[in-house]
């Protein structure tokens, strides 16, 4: 260990390229990865921003803003349970915004992903932002009263508070904004549960989902896996909702297939680069390992002293790596795109530069064939 550490400190003009190399394909995969994670949680912020737990939906929905319309009578089915405390309706999906255009005859519509709840502090639909604001939840009271984010402006097409727009041929108001609900998709719009009736073009005995609090966590699983009896609901607790929405996106956009192949081009780049420069640097020392063969010294004791180095080297980069990855998120979030660095994309980022590290030093041992006693006296 010391000879290795010693060997890439004396020659450590010749390593740095394996360790700025290695270094790039970390900050990629990081990077790749949380961005990837932080895009896909937008889609699952109506899920994960509320406090049910457990949704009720039409059958087989793959994401929260994909549900259909079913009818409200049937909540006798969810409350019927004994394990379930409260229950109320939810109307969640896609709808047109329409704003005016540059001239009078022009109009430009965005699609949006409508959120409508009960209106009270301990609503289990409503988003945090707008269940915790008195003052959002009574203007939001008023039917035809609809909250954005204000990061969502210019998608949307408006200035601020006050702007009356169209949905589907009824006109809504701004009446307030929240913030931390940007979306992949369409933005969100918040508003009461008769109001996204009518923005959903809804009948007023229809509801997208029915979403209910439980007496523990547990009890939601047990309370899904006895609606599975109902054909014409799907039942699903709400982390499990969450991510399937999640991987639903995921996969349906071939992010996954994108990250993958950006991901392995970084690996690509890392490990040529890696395993060249091992290489370059065995084989500039065989005189200095011929001469170790020369005094007894094992031939597998100089290769691992040479995957060794590669170890030193991939811990190096990663080391190098970690305060870029830190700088790349925070600029991210201030871009407003989230970059979330969970602990398993950590870690697994860490392991896979690890392996593609030891990989290119085991591939450098390649110029171990010209090492040899007899070296020193040509």
């Amino acid at each position: 260990m010391g000879y290795s550490l010693s060997t890439i400190w004396y020659e450590r003009q010749r390593f740095l390229p394996a360790i700025l190399a290695v270094a790039f394909s970390a900050v990629l995969i990081t990077v790749q990865g949380g961005l990837v994670l932080g895009l896909i949680s937008m889609m699952s912020l109506p899920v994960d921003r509320a406090t049910a737990d457990l949704w009720v939906g039409f059958p087989g929905v793959r994401s929260v803003d994909l549900g259909r319309p079913i009818p409200e009578r049937w909540v006798v089915r969810v409350a019927s349970h004994p394990e379930v405390e409260r229950v109320e309706p939810a109307v969640v999906g896609f709808a047109l915004w329409t704003r005016p255009g540059a001239n009078a005859q022009e109009t430009v519509s965005e699609v949006c992903t409508i959120v409508g709840s009960r209106l009270d502090a301990n609503s289990l639909a409503a988003a945090e932002a707008v269940r915790t604001d008195p003052d959002l939840l009574a203007k939001l009271s008023v039917l035809g009263a609809v909250a954005v984010d204000e990061s969502e402006l210019g998608r949307l097409g408006i200035s601020g508070v006050g702007d009356v727009v169209e949905i589907f041929g009824n006109r809504f108001r701004v009446v307030g904004l929240v913030k931390g609900y940007k979306s992949l998709g369409g933005p969100y719009v918040f508003c009461s549960f008769d109001t996204a009736r009518l923005a959903m073009g809804y009948r007023t005995d229809e509801v997208t989902y029915f979403v209910a609090r439980t007496t523990t966590p547990a009890a939601a699983a047990a309370v899904a896996e006895r609606m599975a009896s109902y054909p014409q609901l799907t039942a699903i607790t709400s982390a499990d909702f969450s991510l399937r929405s999640r991987m639903h996106w995921l996969f349906t956009t071939k992010a996954g297939i994108t990250v993958g192949f950006t991901a392995l081009l970084g690996l690509l780049v890392g490990g040529v680069v890696t395993s060249q420069t091992l290489y370059a640097a065995t084989a500039a020392s065989q005189r200095e390992f011929s001469t170790l063969r020369a005094m007894g010294i094992p031939r597998w004791r100089l290769k691992a002293s040479v995957v060794l180095q590669s170890f030193w080297v991939g811990l190096f980069g990663i080391l190098v790596a970690a305060p870029i990855v830190v700088l790349m998120a925070e600029a991210a979030g201030a871009m407003g795109t989230a970059v979330r660095l969970h602990p398993l994309i950590l870690a697994a980022s860490a392991t896979i530069t690890m392996l593609m590290s030891l990989g290119s030093g085991l591939a450098a041992l390649r110029s171990f064939q010209n090492v040899d006693p007899a070296h020193n006296l040509r």
